[in-house]
């Protein structure tokens, strides 16, 4: 495998820019290929065998077309529907998924209280059940399922995202850092961290917001150093590739990113 091949990046729509932010800061000599499956939007709300067959065909995109040397899964419904099947089908490939960030807000909470928010898709699933299973016993996780906010999001329409974003928290329980509220909310899905301002004017100042577009990243410089594929640039390059119409992932990465399309 090629190190100076790109990383390949995917999510439903525009929320794995997040992850993208993430590791063009951690790994800023890499090209990046980022593929916005934003004609099948949103994953959070589709079957995980609908989310398995895009995620497997995504993929066979972005291998047979640019070459990637690894590939991160942008979304925690399609890790949770399909890096299983992903890995099975490449099994040469660095594969990196993201999952809600349950153990770092275990590690955090003074409270023993945290919020979870995240798409139903994502909840419903095995692997999500399987990560809370181990971790229940030792806090306690309000777990809701944001039902339009990744698509209010995805559509940068700010009244619906604030409106939802105060529905879904007042459906949780109080936050805050006085015992039996909960100090840390988990944003279980990767289009809530460009809600972060929102959401951080409706919990208060003393909560905490855990994602995990760092941990991904870091994790996705340890497998390319493991296996001799970090890139020697100083500065690598940018792809936007969407299955829809491309100009709203372009404008969405100029508002976010700080990228010029």
């Amino acid at each position: 495998m090629n190190a100076d091949a790109p990383i390949g990046v995917f999510d439903s729509g525009v929320g794995g820019l997040s992850v993208l932010r993430a590791l063009r800061a951690a790994l800023p000599g890499e090209n990046l290929v980022y593929l916005a499956d934003n004609a099948h939007a949103p994953y959070g709300e589709r079957g995980d065998a609908f989310v398995a067959d895009r995620s497997l065909a995504v993929a066979r995109q972005l291998r047979d077309s640019h070459g990637i040397k690894a590939l991160v899964v942008a979304c925690n419904t399609a890790t949770a529907a399909a890096i299983t099947q992903l890995r099975d089908a490449h099994p040469g490939l660095p594969l990196v998924g993201v999952e809600p960030a349950l153990k770092p807000a275990a590690a955090h909470t003074r409270t023993g209280h945290v919020g979870v928010m995240a798409t139903r898709g994502t909840l419903a699933s095995q692997k999500f059940a399987a990560l809370h299973g181990t971790l229940a016993g030792q806090t306690r996780f309000v777990l809701q399922a944001c039902d339009g906010l990744a698509e209010a999001i995805e559509h940068d329409d700010a009244a619906k995202t604030e409106a939802l974003c105060a529905h879904y928290v007042q459906a949780m329980g109080p936050f805050g850092g006085r015992p039996g509220a909960m100090d840390t909310l988990v944003l279980g899905c990767t289009h809530y961290p460009f809600a972060a301002g929102v959401l951080r004017a409706v919990v208060g100042p003393d909560v905490r917001l855990v994602d995990t577009g760092e941990p991904v990243a870091r994790q996705t410089q340890r497998l390319l150093a493991t296996r001799g594929l970090l890139a020697q640039r100083t500065q690598g390059g940018l792809t936007l590739l969407a299955t829809g119409p491309l100009m709203a992932l372009q404008a969405a990465a100029t508002r976010w990113l700080a990228v010029q399309a």
